[in-house]
C-alpha cells in the first residue's frame, strides 16, 4: 500500500535524576558527597533511506519514544544515557511541526538526518554541589523532561522522470516495459490509483528512476479526480514525459488532450510547468507506422513541440526515448549542480 502522508508523535527520553550519596569506607573519615549525575535522555532522529518508498511502515505506529536516562548512583557514578531512537523515512519526506505547520526539514538525500526531539539533560548529583564552605550537600537535581512533538510527514517522490497524461494514456504499460515495476494495467480509466516507481537499467552504469503517476483530468489542481493528491510527486522529477494516446482521435483532439494536461501543470505550479518535457504519441502500435508518423507530425505542428511515436506494448521507440531522457536528465543534473 502506498502512503504519502502520516501524523506521528515523537517523545525524547527524560534525563535521569541526580543522586544523593556519601562515601562510607573504613579508614576514610568524612568521605564526603559522591552522588553521581543522571544520564541524558535519548533523542529522536529521522533518517532518509532509499530503501523505503512509502510512509506505510512509519504510519503503523502513532507514538515513538526514545529511552530515558538512568539515575546517578553512589561512588560518583553517572547514570547510563538513554539510547537515541532513529526512525527511517523514504527520501523526499517533508517534516512539519503541528499544530503550527512549521517546516522542520526536508529529507531529500539518502542518509540525511535531523533531530526532531532532544533528550532531557540528566540532573546533577550532590557531588556537584560540594564547595569549600558547603562540604556535605544534600541537594540534587531531577532530570529534565524530554520533548514531545507532533509531526506531519508528507512524502514527495524523488525521480528522474515523471510520466503524466490523461487516464489510460499508457503510462503504466510504458513503466512496466522499461523497468521491473509491475503497475496495474487495465482497459478502464484510473487504473493507477497510487504512484509507482521503476528503475530503467540502460546499461551497467546508467539508470533512470521513473515515476508513473495517476492520470490527470481537467480541474485536477482543484481536487477533481485523483490528480491533486499526486501532482506534488511530479514536483521533484527532473524531466516530464507527457503521453498522448494515439487512439484519442485526430490531431486536433490530441492537441486538446495535450493542452488539458499542460494547463493543469501550469495551474498547480509555474515551476512544475517550466520543467523540461518530452511529448510522446503513445499506443502507436494501434496505427499503421505511416499513419502514426503522420499523426505525430500533425500533433507536433499544433503544439509547437517535437512528438515521438512510441509503443509500450511492442517497445517501438523506447530505446531512443530512454537515450533522450538520459541526456536531458544529465543536463538537468548539471544545471542543478551549477
Amino acid at each position: 500500500m502506498f502512503v504519502d502522508r502520516a501524523e506521528i508523535i515523537v517523545r525524547s527520553g527524560d534525563g535521569g535524576n541526580g543522586c544523593v550519596a556519601f562515601r562510607r569506607e573504613k579508614y576514610v573519615p568524612r568521605g564526603g558527597p559522591d552522588g553521581g549525575d543522571g544520564g541524558r535522555g535519548g533523542s529522536v532522529r529521522l533518517r532518509a533511506s532509499h530503501n523505503l518508498t512509502t510512509l506505510l511502515d512509519v504510519a503503523r505506529r502513532s507514538v515513538y519514544r526514545a529511552e530515558s536516562g538512568r539515575p546517578g548512583s553512589g561512588k560518583n557514578c553517572t547514570g547510563r544515557s538513554g539510547h537515541d531512537l532513529t526512525i527511517e523515512m523514504p527520501c523526499g519526506t517533508l517534516v512539519r511541526r503541528l499544530p503550527d505547520g512549521v517546516l522542520l526539514g526536508d529529507l531529500s538525500a539518502d542518509g540525511a538526518e535531523m533531530v526532531v526531539a532532544r533528550g532531557g539533560r540528566g540532573g546533577r548529583g550532590n557531588r556537584s554541589f560540594a564547595t569549600a564552605t558547603h562540604q556535605t550537600p544534600h541537594e540534587w537535581e531531577p532530570g529534565e523532561p524530554g520533548e514531545e512533538v507532533r509531526l506531519e510527514l508528507e512524502l514527495k517522490l524523488i525521480a528522474d522522470v515523471g510520466l503524466v497524461g490523461l487516464p489510460n494514456a499508457g503510462k503504466s504499460t510504458l513503466l512496466g516495459r522499461v523497468s521491473s515495476a509491475r503497475p496495474k494495467v487495465a482497459e478502464y480509466p484510473f487504473t493507477t490509483i497510487a504512484p509507482h516507481l521503476g528503475i530503467a537499467e540502460m546499461d551497467l552504469e546508467r539508470r533512470l528512476v521513473i515515476a508513473d503517476l495517476p492520470g490527470l483530468i481537467e480541474g485536477a489542481h482543484l481536487g477533481v479526480g485523483l490528480g491533486i493528491e499526486f501532482l506534488k510527486h511530479v514536483e521533484r522529477t527532473r524531466i516530464l514525459v507527457h503521453l498522448v494516446a494515439a487512439d484519442g482521435g485526430d490531431a486536433a483532439a490530441l492537441a486538446r488532450h495535450h493542452d488539458t494536461i499542460a494547463a493543469e501543470l501550469e495551474a498547480y505550479s509555474r515551476e512544475l510547468a517550466a520543467k523540461p518535457r518530452l511529448v510522446c504519441l503513445s499506443k502507436a502500435d494501434l496505427l499503421p507506422p505511416e499513419e502514426a508518423g503522420r499523426l505525430a507530425r500533425a500533433l507536433s505542428e499544433r503544439i509547437a513541440a517535437p512528438v515521438s511515436p512510441i509503443s509500450g506494448a511492442t517497445g517501438a521507440g523506447l530505446r531512443d526515448l530512454l537515450e533522450r531522457l538520459w541526456r536531458a536528465v544529465r543536463r538537468a543534473r548539471d544545471g542543478a549542480a551549477g
